[in-house]
């Protein structure tokens, strides 16, 4: 199993996306890069903390390339906006990268290379260092199977869904 921790926006969203890939075995919604310890939902949303709303992904790389979880990433996000995506504004939502070890930061700089390829714009992802994780509350855990009639999963989520099964469809356990 291989772990890759990734911010790009509101956690929901990468939650609800790498929740229906095949070949990822969990899934967990977090705050990490900042300075408070134990930081809550409100803390972190306030903008004050650094943290940034980041998810674990745990995939088996038998079952599903790391370049596919990367891509995915890439194409769920806007990876050329600072410290925005869509509606939800603040370094909370900065797209970030938190490589374990060299190797990871390897494969996240080559990935980065070919997504600026991609887009118009500058990438703005950042590498970070990886400090404490602290876990979301339960509330974010799984939010988009939870809570998928609620109004942003319907504006915000489902659109990013949609365009991550029109290109990564066979990916995906329920295409």
């Amino acid at each position: 199993m291989r772990t890759f921790v990734l911010a790009g926006g509101c956690f929901w969203c990468l939650d609800a996306v790498y929740q229906r890939t095949r070949g990822v075995h969990a899934v967990i919604s977090g705050y990490l890069g900042g300075r408070n310890p134990a930081p809550t939902y409100e803390q972190v949303c306030s903008g004050l903390t650094g943290h940034a709303e980041a998810v674990a992904v745990i995939f088996d790389e038998t079952e599903v390339p790391a370049e596919i979880i990367l891509d995915m990433f890439f194409t769920l996000h806007d990876p050329t906006t600072l410290n925005r995506q869509g509606y939800d504004v603040g370094t909370q939502y900065r797209s970030a990268m938190f490589p374990l070890d060299e190797t990871q930061r390897r494969e996240f700089q080559a990935a980065v290379e070919k997504y600026a390829q991609v887009y118009d714009d500058p990438i703005v992802t950042t590498f970070e260092p990886v400090t404490d994780f602290w876990l979301a509350e339960d509330v974010h855990q799984d939010y988009y199977n939870n809570y998928a009639t609620s109004g942003y999963c319907r504006v915000i989520i489902d659109p990013k869904l949609a365009k991550v099964k029109k290109y990564y469809g066979l990916w995906l356990k329920e295409s």
